[in-house]
């Protein structure tokens, strides 16, 4: 060996793996001699490291530059569709003719627009880490996949690492997500510009068609229930039931702790209830046929329970969290849709009801556009006095055109349902017809003047339903600056503020309200949209005092133009 070695530039190294391994990726090295003691470390060092990798959760596989597997650990085999090993295959067709469908967050940008949508390796081969989602359609066990491959720095020959991870669980919850966000956007699209032409009944049935359809097809649920809360008496009545014995879909339920089955406890209480085993649970009144768990939750707006959901299924124990989150989410949406067609306190709509919506429809906005139009043109420099006294005409004419219709509104629509004793406040109450001369209680704000800024139409036509019916002068603008010239003209009792208007930033445009009209009460208006400015934070700090929800809601708009303007609350 000592004959072998003259000459050669020999350098000794005992027991430091890490040393040797640091001068092998140095280069420049012919040859290693190992004591035979130490060769058998070194293998049992690399049989342990091996156990290591074959015993990893996470797919390993190890590629060539062409994208082909040349070693796979169990954890990538079982996640393969192929037959057998896939060692040898291309990476994409291992894995169930897999598809790249999500993006690289990982690496640094391209310089081309998407150079991974025709060599997803390329990045990794130039030497940048990435990581994409993949679809794989032969692969019904493992259809969606999670890949993070990296270079093997120096490897002769190169080599990628990629390391995969099943994420099949969490797209198939982002899917049934957005699944149901998009039934949620299709009920709440029932909005009083297609509601206008259908009478009661036909809206009804039209959400009740829905409601199944979304239940049925998003949650697969067969046996169902969904009850509306009489608030004025507690009465749970039945709305839709698909599976329900005829006994109980009759039943009589009330919003009680107990004595009303599962359906009147979570009324009371707001609180989703988990019925495992309907044998053995104390609240469970017999629902469908056969039934040995059911899962009920509340249907909420803005925290006030308006109804309630109820399935039921021949297996114990049939519903579990994820079931429960699920229904939970549609049934915001399902509230949503109740609160909207005005499902709570009424069945049934008069003719005279319909009219006045429709006159509402193709009168009250195209006026407010006039009004905004003029008042605009009274502020600008060339508007001389002959021209702003014409404009003034215009205003005034408009306005009583507005208030005739008013009027005669007020006359034809149907009672709005008076705060009760109780505290208790029904959305509106459309059964009961007015009287020849409106009451005070009936229409509480008669002769206040209420501006409305919102960028949507449809809520500035709901503000002239609801607020014209309880008696106030209403008019409204899609932008700020029309609402400013506005209030720069005429003077107001309350302004409701959209927290988002698209001209200009929220909390801006509280201030340049403020300043127009510091007697007027201001109340910014949300519809549970992330407020980026922080608008609402920064107007409470300037003395907002009122937010209010949309869809508005009776007792909320009759607190803050009474109370900010001094009058009867």
């Amino acid at each position: 060996m000592n004959g072998a070695l003259d000459g050669a530039d020999v350098e000794t190294v005992v027991d430091d793996p890490a040393l040797v391994a640091s001068r092998l990726r140095a280069g420049g090295i012919d040859a290693i001699v190992v004591s035979a003691e130490g060769a058998a470390r070194m293998l049992d060092r690399v049989r342990r490291d091996e156990l290591v990798l074959t015993h990893i959760d996470k797919g390993l596989a190890v590629l060539d530059t062409a994208g082909v597997v040349v070693w796979a650990n169990p954890a990538f085999t079982a996640s393969a569709a192929c037959d057998g090993d896939p060692v040898g295959r291309s990476f994409f067709d291992a894995l169930g003719g897999a598809v790249v469908v999500g993006p690289d967050p990982l690496a640094s940008p391209a310089p081309d627009p998407d150079p991974a949508a025709a060599d997803p390796l390329a990045p990794a081969r130039a030497g940048r880490p990435l990581s994409f989602r993949l679809h794989c359609p032969d692969n019904p066990a493992r259809p969606y996949l999670e890949a993070d491959v990296r270079p093997v720095p120096d490897s002769e020959p190169p080599r990628l690492v990629v390391v995969i991870r099943n994420v099949t669980e969490e797209v198939v919850q982002r899917q049934k997500l957005d699944a149901l966000h998009a039934a949620g956007r299709e009920l709440a699209a029932l909005d009083p510009d297609q509601l206008a032409d259908m009478n009661t009944p036909t809206r009804v049935e039209l959400l009740k068609l829905n409601l199944r359809k979304y239940i049925h097809d998003l949650l697969r649920y067969d046996t169902i229930e969904v009850r509306v809360l009489d608030r004025r008496t507690g009465e749970l009545r039945p709305l839709l039931e698909d599976g329900m014995t005829p006994e109980a879909a009759g039943r009589s339920l009330y919003s009680r702790p107990t004595g009303n089955g599962v359906t009147g406890h979570v009324a009371f209480t707001g609180t989703s209830y988990l019925c495992g085993d309907t044998a053995s649970d104390p609240l469970y009144i017999q629902g469908a046929a056969g039934a040995h768990s059911s899962m009920t939750v509340p249907l909420k707006v803005q925290d006030e329970v308006i109804g309630t959901l109820n399935v039921e299924s021949p297996r114990p124990h049939a519903f579990g969290p994820d079931d429960l989150q699920f229904t939970e989410l549609f049934s915001r949406e399902v509230a949503a849709a109740l609160h909207t067609l005005d499902l709570l306190t009424a069945q049934e709509e008069c003719t005279a009801s319909q009219s006045i919506a429709a006159v509402h429809k193709e009168i009250a906005l195209p006026i407010d556009e006039v009004l905004a139009s003029a008042s605009l043109l009274i502020g600008k420099a060339f508007a001389d006095p002959e021209t702003a006294a014409h404009l003034r005409k215009i205003l005034d004419n408009a306005r009583l055109v507005k208030e005739s219709v008013g009027r005669v509104g007020r006359e034809m629509t149907p009672r709005p349902a008076a705060v009760t004793s109780s505290g208790e406040h029904p959305i509106l109450d459309v059964s009961a017809p007015l009287p020849a001369a409106v009451p005070d209680a009936a229409a509480p704000l008669t002769g206040r003047r209420v501006l409305v800024v919102d960028p949507d139409e449809r809520v500035r036509r709901q503000a002239h339903l609801l607020l014209s019916r309880l008696g106030a002068i209403v008019e409204t603008a899609g932008t700020a600056t029309a609402g400013l010239a506005l209030a720069g003209d005429t003077p107001y009792d309350a302004v409701f503020l959209d927290v988002k208007p698209p001209d200009m930033g929220g909390y801006d445009c509280y201030r340049r309200f403020k300043a127009a009209r510091p007697d007027s009460t201001l109340a910014l208006t949300t519809g549970f949209g992330y407020d980026v400015a922080h608008s609402i934070v920064k107007a409470r700090q300037d003395g907002l005092r009122y937010v209010l929800f949309k869809p508005f809601r009776q007792e909320q708009v009759v607190t803050a133009v009474l109370d900010g303007a001094g009058g009867p609350v």
